[in-house]
């Protein structure tokens, strides 16, 4: 198939996001699809308000629809509700495509987080539940997130699980990092969002190591002046800092998967997470990782696991299974017209 995504996540952010659809793209060529993108790279973009890191990317509906019926995909995958999303989405209605979506975050709750006004975190919802109503398969990471949509009246969820390149993320030496042991490792954007006020004011004994940046580092600098920041780390030198970790917290309970807890796995190190929807589904409890109401008691229970066993806890997750289950939810768009000059040409596509 021609498979077309619509992202405005795109490098050179670093998210989960931007990870899985870089991993998707991979698996799904693999397969023999052609994979087109429409993204933000060589379009102007604006930073988002509070929160510059991420950048805002405009385009009109015409030059979309162009652009769209130039590609001539079989299919369409909106996989963000930026910009660029609901402009497809548009041309799509407009046009009579059908197009399938992604749920990738929980953007109500971060939105509520920053404004915290009444009503913020209601209006951010049904935003969300518009955006996603035409489309054919509301794709969601995990069980737990696909019942809280259906209890919120959103229609055609599926569940779209993620993966782990095993290649890259796997037990190497623990000797990465120069550090008094236990390592206590957080990994992800240093957003409000994260939690990470609960991970700077863990008592717990060890050194506390953050890999990211974001909006917070500043402030969480001047928090926890004995933290080590160690900003954005990529490659086989983000994966050896995950392997020299002795646990990986993740404070979030707002986070619709958290791929920073199946890189962590793969490395053989355990996860300590907080009773919420995304590690219940991602953490197998007592064995990957320890889920608890208190993160002090999770992290000290997490040390005592087994890293082998850790490790091979995380084969279940995979990229090709992902982009299996991608594959499966996928449905034929439609055609579209392309005008241009004096005649329109006409793409005829499978339904």
């Amino acid at each position: 198939m021609r498979i077309l995504i619509v992202t405005d996540a795109w490098s050179p952010q670093v998210n989960g996001v931007v990870r899985t659809l870089n991993a998707l793209i991979t698996e799904l060529r693999a397969k023999g699809h052609d994979v087109r993108t429409i993204n933000p790279e060589g379009r102007p973009s604006r930073p988002l308000p509070f929160y510059h890191e991420i950048t805002l990317t405009h385009t009109s509906v015409a030059s979309m629809r162009a652009e769209i019926a130039a590609i001539a995909p079989d299919v369409i995958h909106i996989a963000t509700e930026g910009p660029l999303g609901w402009t497809a989405r548009r041309v799509c209605l407009r046009e009579g495509l059908k197009f399938t979506t992604g749920f990738h975050t929980r953007f109500a709750e971060y939105a509520a987080a920053r404004i915290p006004l009444p009503g913020v975190l209601s209006l951010g919802w049904e935003v969300l539940r518009r955006f996603h109503a035409p489309s054919q398969a509301v794709m969601v990471p995990t069980k737990s997130i696909g019942t809280e949509l259906d209890r919120r009246k959103f229609r055609n969820v599926k569940i779209w699980t993620r993966g782990v390149d095993h290649r890259l993320f796997k037990p190497y030496p623990r000797d990465h990092l120069n550090l008094p042991r236990p390592i206590i490792l957080y990994a992800g954007r240093l957003a409000v969002e994260k939690g990470i006020d609960d991970f700077i004011a863990l008592k717990v004994k060890g050194t506390k190591v953050l890999v990211g940046d974001g909006p917070e580092r500043e402030r969480l600098q001047k928090m926890a002046p004995d933290a080590h920041f160690l900003g954005f780390r990529h490659g086989e030198d983000y994966a050896r800092t995950h392997a020299a970790a002795d646990v990986m917290v993740f404070p979030s309970r707002t986070d619709t998967f958290g791929l920073v807890m199946l890189e962590a796995m793969a490395c053989g190190t355990p996860v300590a997470a907080y009773n919420a929807p995304s590690p219940l589904d991602v953490v197998d409890n007592g064995v990957t990782g320890i889920i608890a109401d208190q993160l002090e008691d999770a992290v000290e229970r997490a040390m005592t696991l087994d890293r082998a066993t850790v490790e091979e806890g995380s084969r279940k997750f995979s990229w090709k299974t992902c982009a299996d289950m991608f594959e499966g939810w996928l449905v034929p768009c439609g055609s579209i017209t392309l005008r241009g000059g004096r005649q329109d040409v006409a793409y005829a596509l499978p339904r």
